[in-house]
């Protein structure tokens, strides 16, 4: 319990930074100064793309780089850079939300250790955490699944990365098709 204070703090300075990113315009300056390094915008909205604060306008440039630029490479480098927001995300719900969980359900009487440690409990959370983060949905979700499955980082990154590859790559095909 005594990290939901620290999470919520994290996440009101989330929303306070999305804000002023927005408010700023900086990812439109990021992307005039950058000129014909779009690819760094890839990296960037791929970044994004994982917080349920920054997914929309990250959906939005990603469909215009994909425009421009082959929606292979787009795709690629967008999920690198989405892999490293979900690992921020992915450290924060293993090591924080999974335990405040577990108090809370302790709390109230319901014991999680059996649920949350059976093999079909662990499979189905790591299936449906992986379509959640191939689809736009904000990745929190998702993550929030698989972390309270303690799922461990080795397995997390490549699902990460093909889910948020499958994802963008359906983006910039769709924006392609809608042009």
């Amino acid at each position: 319990m005594k990290h939901v204070m620290k999470d919520s703090a994290f996440l009101v300075l989330s929303v306070l930074l999305a804000i002023a990113i927005a408010e700023l315009d900086l990812v439109e300056k990021f992307l005039t100064i950058s000129g014909n390094i779009r690819i760094i915008g890839s990296f960037v909205a791929g970044l994004f793309f994982t917080s349920a604060f920054t997914t929309s306008p990250a959906i939005v440039l990603l469909g215009e780089i994909s425009q421009i630029e082959p929606i292979f490479i787009v795709a690629l480098v967008g999920a690198v850079g989405a892999v490293c927001g979900d690992l921020l995300i992915f450290s924060l719900f293993k090591n924080h939300v999974a335990n405040d969980l577990n108090n809370i359900l302790r709390l109230k009487k319901i014991h999680s250790r059996g649920l949350f440690h059976k093999s079909i409990f662990r499979w189905l959370s790591v299936l449906i955490g992986g379509l959640i983060i191939a689809s736009p949905l904000p990745d929190e979700l998702g993550i929030a699944i698989m972390g309270c499955s303690k799922l461990k980082l080795k397995v997390f990154i490549p699902i990460s990365f093909a889910g948020n590859f499958v994802g963008i790559t359906l983006i910039g095909y769709a924006s392609r098709l809608l042009n």
